[in-house]
């Protein structure tokens, strides 16, 4: 069971109704809670969505507060402190004043950081240290008027060639303020991918799936992502930049099994954090399956740190592969799925 989880489960007896737990983690833990706990879990983690379901639990994934009543709110600190931010405006415009708000997180997650976001709402107290974790509390004291979501985005416009795109990201996406280096390294080759059934895999802002679109008005783009925060901001992307939604078409995924087959091209600038940890499951995963999910002669382009062995599994898997570049740090990697 996940550390912070285990210390929740020592603090039961502060738990009491309908308690909400949000960004909870993929375990027993609302198993195990006494029976005074009616939980529901929001998650904007399709992954443990799926697997909260599976449980037989209240899940709800969605980017805004579920459409419930809730008695008490625990909030399982995310790495980004924007979405905690954002997550602590939704619970205080939500709950009510003299509710519980609980807050648990790893140290090195920053829990004593987001401790400090919580006091604009009232007094908060730590109410359990262990498994290298804190809990802590808050007596909400001061609620706030929802803002639309469309308040948390931040813009930014890139050139690529002569198409100049506006990026809109929501809080907690992957390269929600600028352009990011890989990103940046692969754009110019998006000129040679294949036109027809494409998918761009971790799509987070919409940058790929926005030029991809843009390329080529034939091209409908699969967006897919396990994070609903990345796919609300590529469908904004798109929406700002005029692509049709008929070219655009958004996945929650579990994971690269999860999307379409005959594909054209699959584009991805890979993932390989999941929350504070380093993770290269996703990413090896996709190198090894890409294949099935690409028609005769679809292609799959990858960018990724130079130091990662996608181009060894890339031969593994496809019989052979080729860097197009090499250059600050990222390279970008070609394969074919005809090659042997």
């Amino acid at each position: 069971m996940d550390p912070r989880s285990e210390v929740v489960l020592r603090q039961q007896d502060q738990l009491k109704g309908r308690v909400l737990f949000i960004h909870a983690p993929n375990d027993q833990l609302l198993i195990e809670l006494r029976d005074t706990v009616q939980g529901s879990i929001w998650t904007w983690n399709f992954a443990d969505h799926q697997a909260h379901l599976a449980l037989g639990l209240d899940s709800h994934f969605a980017v805004t507060f579920p459409e419930q009543s809730f008695d008490q709110v625990v909030i399982f600190v995310p790495k980004s402190k924007e979405l905690l931010s954002y997550i602590i405006h939704q619970v205080a415009s939500h709950m009510q004043l003299g509710q519980s708000i609980f807050l648990v997180g790893e140290k090195k997650g920053g829990v004593e950081r987001a401790a400090k976001q919580l006091q604009t709402y009232g007094k908060t107290l730590k109410l359990d240290s262990a498994r290298h974790c804190q809990f802590w509390q808050l007596i909400l004291q001061q609620q706030e008027q929802e803002k639309p979501l469309e308040a948390w985005l931040k813009t930014y416009e890139i050139q690529v060639a002569d198409q100049t795109l506006k990026i809109c990201a929501l809080p907690g996406v992957f390269s929600q303020d600028h352009l990011d280096v890989g990103t940046a390294v692969l754009l110019p080759y998006l000129t040679q991918v294949k036109s027809g059934k494409l998918a761009d895999f971790g799509c987070g802002a919409g940058i790929i799936s926005c030029y991809l679109a843009k390329l080529n008005p034939e091209n409908v783009v699969h967006a897919l992502d396990v994070d609903a925060f990345a796919l609300k901001s590529t469908e904004l992307t798109c929406q700002y930049n005029a692509i049709s939604t008929n070219q655009i078409q958004l996945h929650a995924v579990t994971g690269i099994q999860d999307a379409p087959t005959g594909l054209d091209a699959l584009v991805s600038n890979p993932p390989f954090h999941q929350g504070i940890h380093t993770s290269y499951a996703v990413s090896e995963d996709l190198c090894q399956q890409a294949k099935h999910h690409l028609q005769g002669h679809g292609e799959l382009w990858i960018v990724a740190n130079r130091f990662l062995n996608y181009p060894i599994l890339i031969e593994q898997y496809f019989g052979h592969g080729d860097t197009k570049t090499d250059q600050q740090g990222f390279k970008v990697l070609y394969a074919c799925a005809t090659n042997r």
